[in-house]
């Protein structure tokens, strides 16, 4: 699997998530589940020098029953 960064939008606040997913949909969509309010501004695949240099959040680790 690959790690993608997604970029939210909610109210006025940005931020951004590293999510490990097969393809930049399935990764948009992880993000959607866990922020149903938030708006997907933009998905990439990480860039591991930028990404390691700046970090991003993950998704938080919550089982779904």
């Amino acid at each position: 699997m690959a790690n993608y960064t997604v970029g939210l939008k909610t109210g006025a606040r940005t931020r951004a998530l590293t999510i490990e997913a097969e393809d930049a949909l399935l990764a948009a969509l992880k993000s959607k589940l866990e922020n149903p309010e938030a708006l997907i501004t933009y998905v990439r695949k990480s860039n591991r020098r930028g990404d390691r240099r700046h970090p991003h959040e993950g998704l938080r680790s919550k089982k779904i029953a």
